[in-house]
């Protein structure tokens, strides 16, 4: 089975590259930067960019039909929404989610003409709940969901399959590579460590690996397809449990007493 993943040259897209190759994948591995894959043993290693419709276009015409795709590539800026650069943030959703729906619209008729296929979307927990200092980072994820819901419900039809990968905290450089605006003055400063601080309550420090998600990744692929969410790392599953199991107002109670958050 031939997959494409993007976003490969770290993190959680490379983890997914190594453990579907292991399982027996004909995996094909893109990144920008074509050189960051030098060291992948996978099928095929292709430059990609998301962003540009061209690239896209190429990427997947050299790529020829897969039977999957894992839609990884993305970034985060975080900070207060009152100061947050709007044309950052448009180019965090250039990639987060434009890019993930050219990539869906680039494979999609040759999985039909196939006759089914497989379409993973790496969201976040930050796609069902918002942290303070995220909102713009959650709005692309939320984005991500929504689209991917769409598709669920377009694409059975055609034997088609979506999930969504929800990781909480994973021990990669994403974090180190957060492009972060607002947060070093007042007031705001103090939100930021007051947050940090909950955020480690959440088990930071403790962080599993990208291997994780990988590997949540090829059982969603290999899965029957009635579940299509899928919560990776203790601290996903016990917020997605919350979010789903109570309203608004119960659930940023619960969040703000587990967290000691008292902004």
């Amino acid at each position: 089975m031939r997959v494409l993943i993007t976003g490969c040259s770290t993190g959680i897209g490379r983890a997914t590259a190594v453990e579907l190759t292991k399982r027996g994948y004909e995996v094909v591995a893109t990144a920008r930067k074509p050189e960051s894959l030098e060291d992948l043993d996978v099928a095929e290693r292709l430059r990609l960019d998301v962003d540009d419709d061209a690239s896209v276009a190429d990427c997947v015409a050299e790529a020829g039909p897969v039977e999957v795709l894992v839609n990884n590539a993305g970034f985060e800026v975080s900070g207060p929404l009152e100061r947050l650069p709007v044309d950052e943030v448009k180019r965090m959703f250039e990639t987060n989610v434009f890019g993930a729906l050219r990539m869906i619209q680039a494979v999609l008729p040759s999985m039909r003409e196939q006759g089914g296929g497989t379409i993973v979307n790496v969201s976040s927990v930050a796609g069902r709940a918002v942290a303070p200092l995220g909102g713009a980072y959650s709005a692309s994820k939320w984005a991500l969901e929504a689209l991917s819901e769409g598709l669920h419900i377009e694409m059975r039809h055609f034997n088609i399959w979506t999930y969504m990968i929800e990781p909480g905290a994973i021990d990669t450089n994403f974090e180190t590579n957060i492009r972060r605006y607002g947060v070093d003055d007042q007031p705001y400063d103090e939100l930021q460590k007051q947050w940090d601080e909950a955020f480690d309550r959440l088990g930071r420090q403790d962080a599993p690996g990208p291997e994780i998600v990988a590997a949540t990744i090829a059982e969603a692929i290999e899965s029957d397809g009635t579940k299509w969410r899928w919560p990776v790392g203790a601290d996903a599953e016990r917020i997605c449990g919350a979010r789903d199991s109570m309203n608004d107002n119960a659930f940023e109670a619960s969040m703000r007493e587990t967290l000691q958050f008292h902004w």
